[in-house]
């Protein structure tokens, strides 16, 4: 579940420069978790960032930068999380992340071209003299070693002043080992023979180990580019500049200098700039890019915009109520980053393995090195410098480092396309093992707000008369039954007549003189009060009550003339969501308010069989404890303010986005749109990244597990195979880029098919 934070702490983002490995990931973590203040510190390699929760009045932002780079790494610029929102733009990220993929384009192909070359020289069948040969290949492996290599050598010698290790360390050793004995054998032949050392040379080992490197490190660079896609087609979608009306005069401003409160207008075709309430018109607008739902959603007067926005068909002008960072796209943006930047449970695992994985490769290095020197046929000491390099290349924990933010950073992007936004690591991987989930009902399966469901006429009235009467003595009253039943007689294109003397009374209901008659209007009670027989009405009522419908009776004239029934509508998807929710193998519940036989009879009519009735609003977070005690992994469903405690005790909390800022704050996840089939979607997804987690992880624990003995000479005394460093620096460099690559599936997930579902 997510944690509220504390009043007193607050959330800075600091982007980390030079991380490449999941052991650099866990040193930042905890230099930055050492200082005092300091709450939680949370890194992750594929945004390259640290999310930090601190104590301003304990730690500062400057002694985090010192912690860091005393680690060993660079900050970029300090973002204030909460301010990191305002007109969204990426071009100078983009700019800066194509430098660099220049950048390594640049030196990787050039390096590989040169270690082609050498190897050419030193294998093809030519008599060249070497006296002339070896000194030409010292300079050009040496430029390839210090400028293509230049930054693996400065990452390396920065963890080393710290007293700490990391992937370039193991890169740096080992091309270092390889370009070292070459050169000394090089320069000084007549010593490396006194001293026994052969005259081998391992030039082109050095060069292409680097060439691959930084070719693996290029397409992995490539590849996690397109894990940003959802959050770059978000920022995408604000426009540019808002028709604002000032002064009677209608001026297209940028929109950073729209205020709440300017009344904006918008015709057809265009994007709505904020967020606001229609003052005047009407139109259709397609919301699908925040809420999933590609159907267009009609709004009039009163109704909410909903910023970024299409505007389909009529113009209409509306009233700004959030702009800049309070839009709801700039808040979706926010949460889809804070998802795209958490941890989930298995990473922190990985995490902590790679810390301690890096200092023991280099000790099985040396091992592996005297053992062969030791151990091994002649020559020994090729054979060793061999084994320890493959060693040393092969065991880089890239891999480890990027199987789960990846795949994390695609799946909540995908859910966020899909009007579902995730709150973390922690909810994504949580979803998936959900047994038990619990609906709400008012604003959940239902509307949230009444509808007449049934008309029963009397003898002498037609049902359309019977709504029009009713209807017009409920003019003047603002209850939610009134409008109800206001409501459906404009449905059915019915005009009111007008009513006199309207008096509300309370508990009961409401009578008023319509065309000359009186009206009374309410319940039971109302009836007896004034003398009406209700003829029979009773029973029919009862019909209406056992239903999950309030009957309204209707007398004109002292006379009863029917019963209307009005009661909270299920949403059109609601029966649908609870057959999918079922077909995923969950346990499904609803929890009411109302009487237990209103209660059913909704659940009936949707097809859930397990009730909760007559739950008072303080005691919902407990039916969820009950059902948890019972050892299922609950998630509660709920947009309401009351909904709120139950959120957060459910071991998973999903809001409607439609609901209350308090329901969605407690919540893990949240449907924008309000559409409960999407419930299914974030669990299927759930489901299907962590599947890919578990196989990047799998992978690059396997291919540990099983190259780092081939590398230390394992098959050699059985075949004679021992694993060349350029072959291991070619897979240690697929690897990486496999992982990235089977995250990258995600983009192509599609929801499930649900009948009806547009």
């Amino acid at each position: 579940m997510s944690l509220i934070q504390a009043p007193s702490t607050t959330e800075v983002i600091l982007p980390v420069e030079g991380m490449t490995c999941a052991s650099c990931v866990r040193r930042v973590e905890k230099s930055l978790g050492r200082l005092e203040g300091v709450a939680e510190a949370n890194v992750n390699l594929a945004t390259e960032k640290a999310t930090v929760v601190f104590d301003p009045s304990l730690v500062s932002v400057e002694a985090m930068c010192a912690a860091v780079d005393k680690a060993g790494y660079k900050l970029g610029e300090v973002t204030p999380a909460v301010d990191r929102i305002e007109t969204p733009t990426v071009d100078a990220r983009d700019v800066e992340h194509q430098r660099e993929l220049d950048d390594l384009k640049r030196k990787w192909t050039l390096s590989l071209a040169a270690g082609v070359l050498m190897m050419g020289v030193m294998y093809a069948p030519l008599d060249l003299p070497m006296d002339i040969v070896a000194p030409l290949l010292l300079i050009a492996a040496t430029v390839v070693q210090f400028w293509a290599g230049g930054p693996i050598y400065a990452a390396a010698w920065a963890a080393a002043r710290h007293g700490t290790t990391n992937m370039h360390t193991l890169i740096a050793v080992g091309t270092s080992v390889a370009y070292g004995y070459s050169a000394f054998v090089t320069l000084w032949p007549g010593l490396a023979s006194l001293w026994g050392f052969p005259y081998h040379l391992y030039y082109e080992t050095a060069v292409v180990i680097i060439a691959l490197i930084l070719l693996g490190r290029w397409l992995e660079a490539r590849a996690r580019k397109q894990t940003g896609a959802a959050i770059r087609a978000l920022m995408g979608l604000q426009p540019r500049t808002a028709r604002v009306i000032r002064n009677g005069i209608d001026r297209d401003i940028p929109i950073d200098d729209v205020q709440a409160s300017d009344l904006v207008r918008v015709r057809p075709g265009e994007k709505v700039p904020v967020d606001g309430i229609i003052e005047e018109g009407s139109s259709a607008l397609d919301e699908s890019m925040l809420t999933g739902e590609s159907l267009p959603v009609d709004r009039g007067p009163g109704d909410p915009v909903i910023g970024a926005t299409l505007n389909t068909t009529g113009s209409f002008v509306f009233r700004a109520t959030r702009v800049g960072k309070d839009t709801t796209l700039a808040q979706i943006v926010r949460l889809v980053e804070q998802a795209q930047g958490s941890k989930a449970p298995m990473q922190r695992l990985a995490d902590t393995i790679s810390s301690y994985f890096v200092p023991a490769i280099l000790v099985l290095a040396v091992l592996t090195f005297f053992g062969w020197l030791v151990l091994g046929p002649e020559p020994r000491l090729t054979l060793a410098l061999q084994a320890a390099v493959a060693v040393l290349i092969i065991a880089c924990p890239c891999a480890l480092g990027l199987a789960t933010p990846t795949a994390i950073m695609v799946g909540t992007g995908q859910a966020a396309e899909n009007g579902i936004l995730i709150r973390g690591g922690d909810a994504l991987e949580g979803a998936r093992r959900v047994s038990t989930i619990v609906l709400d009902k008012t604003g959940t399966l239902t509307r949230g707000k009444p509808a007449v469901t049934h008309v029963i006429a009397g003898e002498d009235f037609a049902e359309p008369d019977l709504v029009r009467l009713a209807a017009a003595a409920e003019v003047g009253s603002e209850h939610p039954v009134a409008q109800a039943i206001v409501g459906r007689a404009r449905a059915l294109g019915l005009e009111l007549p007008r009513a006199e003397g309207f008096q509300a009374i309370a508990g009961q209901g409401v009578q008023a003189i319509v065309g000359g008659h009186e009206v009374l209007l309410g319940n039971e009670a109302l009836m007896r009060t004034r003398g009406v027989h209700l003829n029979g009405f009773v029973e029919r009522a009862e019909t209406l009550t056992r239903g999950g419908a309030s009957p309204m009776y209707v007398a004109i004239a002292g006379r009863a003339a029917g019963v209307l029934g009005v009661a909270d509508t299920l949403k059109p998807e609601s029966r649908q969501a609870v057959h999918a929710l079922k077909a995923l193998g969950l346990d499904v519940w609803m929890l009411t308010g109302d009487a237990r036989s209103a209660g059913e009879a909704i659940a009936r009519e949707v097809g859930i069989e397990h009730v909760l009735a007559e739950v008072l609003p303080g005691q919902k977070a407990e039916k969820v404890r009950a059902l948890q005690a019972e050892g299922k992994s609950v998630a509660m469903v709920g947009d309401g303010i009351n909904d709120g405690p139950a959120l957060a005790q459910a071991d998973l909390g999903i809001a409607i986005g439609t609901g209350t800022g308090v329901a969605m704050a407690a919540s893990d996840i949240t449907l924008v749109g309000g559409d409960l089939r999407n419930i299914v979607v974030a669990i299927d997804l759930s489901r299907k990244t962590v599947s890919v987690i578990k196989q990047g992880l799998f992978w690059a624990f396997a291919y540990n597990i099983v190259l780092i003995p081939v590398a230390m000479g394992l098959l050699y005394p059985f075949s004679g195979v021992l694993l060349n460093p350029v072959l291991a620096a070619a897979a240690m460099a697929m690897s990486s880029v496999s992982v990235v690559t089977n995250a990258l599936r995600l983009r192509g997930y599609r929801p499930p098919q649900l009948n009806n579902r547009s």
